[in-house]
């Protein structure tokens, strides 16, 4: 079938149509929740198992989706495809378990070929549908209705509202048991180390810090060309500067080579003890490297000094920050 080139103005119509419509279905299951919802979220929260979410077709997209928010919010679970299931997969599912149940109509028949098979089991079942009278709605222990006017589709055929208002119902619960289990930003991070989020929360200081032999040092008695040359070996752009006990007296940094050399000129002579920075500015191991960024940034400054207990234990650059992807 060959496709005529639509007007600009009509696919942007049409595209504001399909929104408006979309947005209208979710926006009525506010007003559709009720205790059955509760029921729902009980039933999750009770779960000594896995939350165990089935469909075929679009519903099936739909149920990965709910499937994966649900795993990444406190509440483990996984998708089964309701076909597979009925040939073999079922046997993944226990009396342990939670069932959502996913079917606009209500009578998807792979679905209903299992719910006999749950019965048996003592599998508590959550049903999703746009039919309240349907045979799995029926079945279900709990039912949530996801009945929308239309679909966004012009023929009224394409599953569009239906899903849209079936995920929003499953983000929901998701977002209710996470509420429930005081599933924090760490919890989340926990369950996302990969991304930003989990980079910005778990990492800390001491997993990126500079140590050992990349740490730059000098003695109190050095002179400021020695310190120029442990900045140009270490590459870290300053140096610490110890006590004959070994406790940080001060830094001297790149910066303060140039403005020194815009004051005096000749540093040759000069010894680092007396145009070092005292008392630097300094950051614990143990705390999140987004936090030292912070405080790197407030304070203008490209690296910064790490200290436990008043001993120095590393350096950190804001290219550490930069490489470890917290930034």
């Amino acid at each position: 079938m060959s496709a005529a080139a639509l007007p600009r103005s009509s696919a942007l119509d049409l595209a504001r149509q399909v929104i408006d419509i979309e947005a209208r279905a979710v926006a009525a299951l506010a007003d559709r929740l009720d205790g059955g919802f509760l029921r729902a979220v009980d039933l999750l929260l009770a779960c000594q198992g896995r939350v165990v979410v089935s469909g075929v077709g679009k519903s099936g997209h739909i149920g990965r989706k709910i499937a994966a928010t649900l795993a990444s919010t406190g509440t483990p679970a996984l998708f089964v495809h309701a076909a597979e299931a009925a040939h073999g997969d079922l046997g993944m599912i226990t009396r342990h378990d939670a069932v959502i149940a996913l079917s606009y109509s209500g009578e998807t028949s792979e679905l209903l070929t299992i719910v006999p098979v749950l019965k048996r089991e003592g599998t508590p079942m959550i049903a999703i549908t746009g039919h309240p009278t349907s045979s799995l709605a029926r079945h279900a222990d709990v039912h949530l209705n996801v009945h929308v006017e239309k679909e966004a589709c012009p023929l009224n055929l394409a599953p569009t509202s239906s899903t849209t208002a079936t995920l929003a119902m499953g983000d929901a619960l998701a977002i209710a048991c996470l509420d429930a289990r005081g599933f924090d930003a760490s919890d989340f991070a926990r369950s996302h180390p990969g991304g930003a989020l989990g980079r910005r929360l778990l990492t800390r200081v001491a997993d990126i810090m500079r140590t050992g032999d990349a740490l730059p040092t000098v003695p109190l008695d050095a002179s400021v060309l020695q310190a120029v040359a442990e900045i140009s070996r270490k590459r870290l752009g300053m140096t610490a500067v110890l006590d004959p006990q070994g406790a940080v007296a001060g830094i001297f940094t790149e910066g303060d080579l140039r403005r020194l050399i815009e004051r005096v000129g000749d540093v040759r002579t000069l010894a680092v003890r007396d145009v070092m920075t005292a008392a630097p500015l300094s950051v614990p191991s143990a705390m999140l490297a987004a936090e030292a960024a912070r405080i790197l940034d407030a304070s203008l400054r490209n690296q910064i000094l790490v200290l436990d207990d008043g001993r120095l234990v590393g350096a950190l650059h804001m290219h550490d920050l930069t490489a470890a992807k917290v930034l």
